[in-house]
């Protein structure tokens, strides 16, 4: 089996196909894991990935195609996978229909979670992390117990990623470059599209109702 999850930042992508793809049994691959390793190594390509996603933008199409196409050829995959964050352009979609493709492989659905953007702005600007622990905390669902401090006693920050302006750059970002795959996953019927509005467990539910693919 082999989905996209595709939504703007901050719709939830992350949390539910990790939770999908622990009950199917296969992989859960992120680009955004994959891309902050990268930085974290400080490799070239993570260097190169650091500067766009400070200033809200996109990778480029090359970066992103290059390391997933070497993810997609690992062991683990070949039974199947969830990618969250690819593909984001329609350049990455051509290159994972391309890789499909030449694997033999095909796709078995794309899911996309909507929400408005006054709330995506609020679920990620709200956020606060800890740099030691690195526990996710938020102002609103979320609170630490002693406000601006983790449990583990360390001051908690904002990512430069997760402040308003950047949130609001980011979609606007993903508005112009990444739409655009919904009416290209909508021709292939390959889209099912899921209301994202509610608590963890309902999302999860609807999600799992449509698929009709995962254990109850």
């Amino acid at each position: 089996m082999r989905f996209v999850f595709l939504g703007p930042p901050g719709v939830g992508k992350g949390t539910q196909s990790s939770i999908i793809a622990k009950k199917l049994g296969i992989p859960h691959i992120a680009t955004g894991d994959i891309l902050r390793k990268a930085i974290l190594d400080k490799t070239d390509i993570g260097l190169k990935a650091k500067a766009y996603i400070n200033a809200g933008k996109l990778v480029p199409d090359e970066v992103i195609i290059q390391v997933m196409n070497d993810r997609l050829k690992e062991p683990d995959a070949k039974s199947g996978y969830i990618l969250d964050g690819y593909p984001r352009t329609i350049a990455q979609g051509d290159a994972l229909a391309i890789q499909l493709l030449a694997s033999g492989k095909k796709l078995d659905q794309v899911v996309y979670l909507v929400l408005s953007d006054e709330v995506l702005v609020e679920r990620i600007s709200g956020r606060r992390v800890c740099p030691s622990c690195k526990t996710v905390y938020h102002l609103i669902y979320s609170k630490p117990e002693k406000e601006g401090e983790c449990k583990c006693g360390v001051p908690l920050v904002q990512r430069k990623d997760d402040h308003e302006n950047t949130v609001r750059n980011r979609l606007s970002v993903y508005k112009r470059e990444t739409a655009p795959l919904i009416e290209y996953y909508k021709k292939l019927k390959l889209l099912l599209e899921i209301n994202a509005e509610g608590s963890l467990g309902l999302v999860n539910e609807k999600i799992e109702g449509l698929l009709k693919v995962c254990p109850s």
